[in-house]
């Protein structure tokens, strides 16, 4: 069947981004076959020519290791048609110059998602049609369920892709290898073996001009909510009979089912933001003195908690999440930090026990043991076993849309998912914007709020 990629908010930041250069990296590995359309809807006043002319200027920006010929053939097959795409009447209009089945992108913010998908519903699409979320998915549960209630009036679950990157990243790809391809992780992958977990993705970067989004989302809707608990789903669900559009996004909706929101507001969650300070020699300000900031909002810039997943597998293992902008150090990884041996022979002290580093951005493996040392023998020396993942053909949006075009939803978010991961942070908000939980702050280029 052919297939058409129409592109909602076609000439926003994320379609020239990275829509637009994953699909410039899928046509020079031959993964966007040349029957498929590519028609952006946006508000802009443009014909197609003026479109190209965008967009090749985003991919010379963005996609700037991909050939200019493979570019130039991307930007032969794009189109472009002006509308309001809450707007039955304009998306109709637009859907019209469409052939084939069309995998409709809502490339949107998340406050038209309702909208849109309503006038969707109006417009109606026909057999084969798939429609692409965008994150975050709603904003809060009641907006997830009333997004998933339409989505369902509009297309049948299998045909619904919601996005989430991380899923498709090197290292999250590779966990599933590391514990299901390989008999010596999984027999300890449990709470008999397992002292904690944590999951952290501490940014040096700050707000980069995405004050218009951040600002009313912060630290918490942005990155735990969605992609880190999806890295959580990934490292605690049991082994599934098969990775498939089925089976997989089922097992990651039992462990978030099991997640128990923090029990203790108070101790388990930290908000904080960042005040002026220096980063990589590059000064910054206060994150209230960034243009677009409005102070009154208490935007955090760093969030973090402490859940458990409440299964026989995890019971007792507090799994702790992290996020943070403007601090010192890139720091992107899953730690699995194993329980210490229950008894020692050596006279040297208890050692810091066995962790598993699974590093994101750069990728790679790293495997901090005990080991005896090169003069004594019976001295205990810490070593690294450690190896970098050489990079992904694909970037992860690339990934994403290839699975997309194909119809495979494996690495999609599912109705579950998405409503069950605003289960578990909704405690969390309510305590934050009652201010059970105070708002601290850390300097921009440390390692975030004092304990």
């Amino acid at each position: 069947m052919r297939r058409s990629l129409v592109v909602l908010g076609g000439s926003g930041d994320l379609t020239g981004r990275l829509l637009l250069p994953s699909l410039a990296a899928l046509t020079a590995t031959g993964g966007l076959a040349e029957d498929v359309g590519v028609r952006a809807i946006g508000q802009d006043d443009w014909d197609d020519d003026a479109y190209r002319d965008w967009a090749r200027a985003r991919l010379a920006a963005h996609a700037p290791e991909v050939d200019e010929r493979v570019r130039e053939r991307l930007v032969a097959r794009l189109h472009y048609s002006r509308g309001d795409v809450t707007d039955a009447g304009q998306l109709r209009a637009a859907l019209e110059q469409v052939s084939g089945a069309p995998v409709v992108y809502l490339a949107l913010p998340n406050t038209v998602f309702h909208p849109t998908l309503e006038a969707l519903v109006e417009v109606g699409l026909p057999d084969g049609a798939r429609v692409v979320v965008e994150k975050p998915f709603g904003r809060d549960l009641a907006d997830a369920r009333a997004l998933n209630e339409v989505l369902h009036r509009l297309v049948p679950e299998d045909a619904v892709f919601r996005i989430d990157h991380f899923l498709a990243m090197q290292t999250a790809l590779n966990l599933l290898g590391l514990r299901f391809a390989n008999r010596l992780f999984e027999p300890v992958w449990n709470g008999a073996h397992v002292d904690r977990v944590e999951i952290v993705f501490d940014e040096a970067l700050a707000l980069e001009g995405r004050a218009g989004y951040y600002d009313t989302a912060g630290a918490l809707r942005d990155m735990l909510q969605n992609h880190l608990l999806q890295l959580l789903a990934l490292v605690a669900m049991e082994p599934p009979h098969a990775i498939d559009d089925t089976t997989f996004p089922a097992h990651k909706a039992d462990v978030l089912r099991a997640v128990h929101p923090p029990a203790d507001m108070a101790r388990d969650t930290v908000r904080a933001r960042y005040t002026a300070g220096s980063v990589g020699g590059r000064r910054l300000p206060d994150y209230t003195a960034e243009a677009g900031v409005d102070p009154s909002r208490d935007t955090e810039t760093y969030a973090e908690f402490t859940v458990t997943v409440d299964n026989w597998r995890w019971a007792g293992v507090p799994f702790r999440l992290r996020t943070g902008k403007a601090l010192g150090t890139d720091r992107r990884e899953i730690a699995v930090h194993f329980k210490p041996v229950p008894h020692l022979p050596f006279g040297t002290g208890q050692p810091e026990p066995g962790v598993l580093r699974m590093r994101l951005e750069p990728d790679g493996i790293a495997l901090e043991l005990n080991l005896n040392g090169a003069g004594d023998p019976f001295d205990l020396e810490r070593q690294v076993l450690e190896v970098d993942l050489p990079r992904q053909e694909l970037p992860a949006y690339g990934i994403l849309l290839r699975e997309l075009l194909a119809g495979h939803t494996t690495l999609s978010i599912s109705d579950v998912e998405a409503e069950e991961s605003w289960r578990i942070v909704e405690p969390i908000l309510a305590a934050w914007a009652t201010g059970e939980v105070p708002l601290r702050e850390y300097r921009a280029g440390s390692a975030g709020p004092a304990d």
